[in-house]
């Protein structure tokens, strides 16, 4: 599943691409499951819309619609990329990929496309006259301060690693940068969130914050369907320390990586190096 870093590049993306633009005709396709808002809503809510601003909230991109190109957001499309989502700026006359759930034409000549092989992915339109706008559920990893960052895990009866995935806490942090901000915070994932001292909660704060920006920097982690708004793979996956690293040496110290199961999902790290 995209985490936070490729949900930012993705929406950087498409925000340089459609900002200002205005979408003419809406295809959205037979399968109900991707669609979280009804179809026919969906389709004549975003006819004639510009894009404001394109941004990610979470896991979430969120399209800040309008009836003219500047203003107060009126409306918002929401979209989610699950587990294979794609969200891709294409020329008009590109080749259409299998599982292509929703075509945006647009007075570019360009179109905004969401694939979705598994569709787990959800599309959401907001009226934002009825609705209010979407808000991520838990704190954002790269604003959060110090003290907001201790509070959330103080007696966490829970293993850390548990906690950076509960979206409730912090929005965004997935199973690829849990495993590398505790590996270069030295913290093991099993150990119980609200045990961690001040320093140690420190520690982890700076080094997810460090470990996410520089995703980020080199356009996410392509290690399963992820591709930007071009369809370009990112380059973070080079940099990983412990993720899918099991049974191979550490960068650091060579000693062999381990995998174990924390909260019903695969964990790695280094029982040198973490403690």
């Amino acid at each position: 599943m995209p985490e936070l870093p490729e949900v930012e590049t993705i929406a950087r993306g498409v925000h340089d691409r459609v900002q200002g633009d205005r979408v003419l005709e809406v295809w959205l396709g037979r399968h109900s499951e991707p669609f979280k808002s009804s179809a026919a809503e969906m389709a004549k809510g975003l006819q004639g819309k510009y894009f404001r601003a394109v941004e990610r909230r979470g896991k979430h991109i969120v399209c800040d619609l309008g009836s003219i190109p500047r203003g107060k957001p009126e409306a918002q499309w929401i979209v989610h990329l699950g587990m294979t989502g794609r969200l891709l700026v294409t020329a008009e006359d590109a080749p259409i990929a299998a599982h292509t759930h929703a075509r945006l034409s647009l007075a570019s000549g360009r179109e905004l496309r969401f694939v979705d092989p598994r569709r787990f992915g959800r599309l959401e339109y907001r009226d934002l006259n009825d609705l209010k706008g979407f808000t991520a559920p838990g704190a954002e990893p790269l604003e959060v301060d110090a003290k907001t960052f201790a509070a959330l895990f103080r007696g966490r009866r829970l293993a850390v690693k548990a906690a950076l995935l509960n979206q409730t806490l912090l929005s965004g942090v997935g199973n690829i940068y849990a495993d590398e901000s505790l590996f270069r915070a030295g913290i093991r994932p099993r150990r119980m969130a609200g045990r961690l001292t001040a320093a140690e909660l420190e520690r982890l704060r700076r080094a997810l914050a460090g470990v996410l920006r520089q995703a980020i920097k080199l356009g996410g982690s392509s290690v399963s369907d992820y591709v930007d708004a071009n369809g370009v793979r990112g380059f973070f996956q080079l940099e990983h320390r412990v993720y899918q690293r099991d049974g191979q040496p550490c960068r650091v110290c060579g000693t062999e990586i381990r995998r174990v199961v924390v909260g019903g999902r695969s964990t790695h790290y280094c029982p040198q190096c973490q403690r």
